[in-house]
């Protein structure tokens, strides 16, 4: 069974080890700048959530959930106010193609809405544009692109809500 549990002393070791594929390195970074990251966040005024994936007692992969914006982040899109955002996202390359992608996404958007920061309208993600698989992947959970950029990345958002109106965004 596939389960979300937080980063904590007993296991950031065994998520430091998970990697993607080299041909991946260039869409995500690798989890110890994103628990770094974490940490800038949370010291920063921030909101972080980074997680370990696990199918029973296996690591399998790493996501960071993220709210609103921190005094440390400059140059924040403006969607980043006062929403969800899907920070970070990888399976370790052993475990991609076997469905552990997808089964962690429906657990981080069952996180997402029980909205543990406050209210918000939206969820958004950010990704490289050559980056067709995270892309297919997205807009299965319906996230559509925005037109809008954090930096190199395209960005997609994700009504949050029972009645979600996708022409809003």
């Amino acid at each position: 069974m596939i389960r979300l549990e937080r980063i904590s002393g007993n296991n950031i070791w065994e998520i430091l080890k998970l990697t993607v594929g080299d041909d991946q390195k260039s869409f995500v970074a690798a989890n110890d700048v994103s628990i770094i990251e974490a940490y800038i966040a949370l010291t920063s005024g921030g909101h972080a959530f980074p997680f370990g994936i696990y199918d029973e007692e296996t690591p399998v992969g790493f996501c960071m959930i993220g709210y609103g914006t921190d005094d440390s982040w400059e140059d924040a899109p403006a969607v980043a106010q006062n929403s969800y955002n899907l920070w970070r996202f990888m399976i370790d390359r052993r475990y991609q193609g076997k469905g552990y992608g997808k089964a962690a996404m429906r657990l981080i958007l069952d996180f997402i809405v029980t909205q543990p920061c406050g209210p918000a309208e939206l969820c958004w993600l950010s990704y490289g544009p050559e980056n067709s698989a995270a892309k297919a992947l997205y807009a299965a959970f319906g996230f559509r692109e925005t037109g809008e950029w954090d930096g190199d990345e395209v960005i997609a958002v994700k009504p949050l809500g029972k009645n979600p109106d996708l022409n809003r965004v």
